[in-house]
Order: C-alpha cells, then structure tokens, then sequence
C-alpha cells in the first residue's frame, strides 16, 4: 500500500496546527507522510509556520504556502493534487488523528480494495482538547446502517443512507487517489462539498468502506467554519439547495427512495428545530423567533 498521506489544509491558529502535527508523530504506524498546505494569509506570518514544521525535525513533515488565500474548498483540492501517496486524509488544521488512524486505515484500505475511499468514527472534542458533548453528532450516529463488520456502502441504498443523515465525518475519510481519479470537491460549496462528493462519488459507481472504531478526534469551537456558518445559516441555505439537486440526480438514476428523501429533507429540518429549542432553553429568544421563521419559509 506505501505510505499513508496526511495533507492539512491550514487557515490559521498554530497551536491546533502543531497539535494535528503531533498526532501524526504519535501514530502508532511510522509509515505516513504529511504536508502543510498554508492557507492563511494575514493571519499567520510564513516564517512563523516554517519555524514550527522545521522544529519536529522530521522528514516526513513538507510546507507548502498558497500565493494569497485560495479558499477553503480550493485548498482541499491542493491538498489531494499534492499528495503523491495512494491514500491521502484531509486532517483538518485544528483536529487530530487517534494514534491508530493510519493503522485502521490500512487495514481498511486493504480489505476493501475497490472502495474509493475509507471511513472510520470520530471522538468530539472541544476548543481546550478535551471530550465536548455534541447533539447533533450524537443524533447522526443513529442513521449509520447497522452492521456487524465493517460498514460498505454502495449504490441508491448507500446514498439514500447519507441523505437521511450525513453519519460520515468529512476529515475521516482516506482517499484512493487511484480511484478518485480527477474528482474533487465542487467549489461551488462552502460547507456541504463534503457530503456532495460522496454522495456523487456513490452515484458514479463507487464504493465508501468504514468502521465505527473511533480514530479521530473532530474540535468543535466558535472559530471553526462550520459554527460560523451554521450561525449566519448560510451552511442551511446550502443544504436546502444540495438536498433539491440531489434528488433531482437521484431521480434522473432511477433512484427514487434517494429522491424521496432527499426532497424531505427531514435532517435538516430536524437540526433547524433542535436550534429553536436550544435557543428558547438558554433564553435567547430573538434568535429562537429568527429560526422558527427561517425553518417556516423553508418548510
């Protein structure tokens, strides 16, 4: 298999950046290669960035800095364009890999030569690295198919698996760049690119494999993209429209218990109204009234 690639997509805070470093070092396989594709901008200076890849003194570790700020979804796609190993992780730049990730990936990747990409369960953590309780995680794992092994999926069942609600954590997946070929994540999206390449990757023929072993540690914290964007709601107008064009996808396959829930779109929904809730529980209620109206003209 050769080694593991582990390519971060950084934006800022060096502090979760040589934390995600560390977890690499940390792995209990030594046979992973990792670049920083720097992403900041202003916000970190590049002789601060260099300064600290240059302090571990390993080899394995490569910089690279973007001309300018590329973006996001841009620089997801540099990071798998860089790569030059067979499986290549987007560990994003303020998580951190379990110490057997490269490990359960391997295995992974081995008894499942024909998937395109690999999976595994994630840990929350919070902004100080510690174990976070979140909800709307908690609810996802509920949607993951039931299996006694490690979990396949494949065609309209796998597809309409991940419409009911997105079970996969994006930074998990390990790619074969071999059998991704020049697909990447459309840059039409900020937030839901994710989950439009799977489910198209799953529409193409694909095959995704995973195991509910927990390797990852995914931080959830107010600086993220996800919290910005799910607070300005711009990640739910995103998931609105992808949910329409993907069951207008589906429908044109055939695929119409992926088209019908796809247009339900109940996860979403159900996400919109746990934020109501929440907010009327901490006495917020402007923003409670802000989303009832916003899932209202949604429904």
């Amino acid at each position: 298999m050769g080694a593991h690639g582990i390519a971060i997509p950084f934006y800022r805070n060096l502090p979760y950046l040589r934390t995600a470093i560390e977890s690499a070092l940390q792995q209990s396989s030594p046979d992973w290669r990792l670049w920083v594709l720097d992403d900041s901008g202003g916000h970190e200076s590049e002789a601060e960035v260099r300064e600290l890849i240059a302090s571990f003194g390993d080899e394995r570790i490569h910089y690279f800095r973007n001309p300018g700020t590329v973006g996001m979804v841009s620089n997801w796609n540099r990071c798998l364009e860089r790569a030059d190993t067979e499986l290549v992780t987007l560990l994003h730049g303020d998580d951190r890999l379990l110490p057997d990730y490269v490990e359960r990936m391997g295995r992974l990747a081995a008894e499942h030569p024909k998937a395109v990409a690999l999976f595994c369960g994630a840990a929350i953590i919070g902004p100080s690295g510690r174990p976070a309780f979140s909800l709307a995680d908690q609810v996802k794992r509920f949607f993951a198919p039931r299996s006694s092994g490690d979990l396949v999926l494949a065609g309209q069942a796998g597809a309409t698996a991940l419409m009911r609600g997105n079970f996969i954590m994006c930074p998990t997946l390990a790619f074969r760049r071999r059998l991704l070929g020049a697909r990447r994540f459309d840059h039409g999206w900020e937030q839901v690119q994710d989950l439009d390449l799977t489910v198209r990757l799953l529409m193409d023929g694909e095959v995704l494999a995973g195991t509910p072993d927990v390797a990852y540690a995914y931080r959830r914290h107010r600086e993220s993209a996800t919290w910005v964007q799910s607070m300005n709601r711009l990640r739910f107008d995103e998931e609105f429209r992808l949910f329409d064009q993907i069951a207008a996808r589906a429908e044109a396959l055939g695929w119409a218990e992926t088209a019908r829930v796809s247009r339900r779109k109940r996860i979403v929904k159900l996400h919109l109204a746990y934020r109501v809730v929440r907010d009327v529980a901490r006495l917020e209620p402007g923003s409670a009234l802000a989303t009832l109206r916003y899932l209202r003209s949604r429904w």
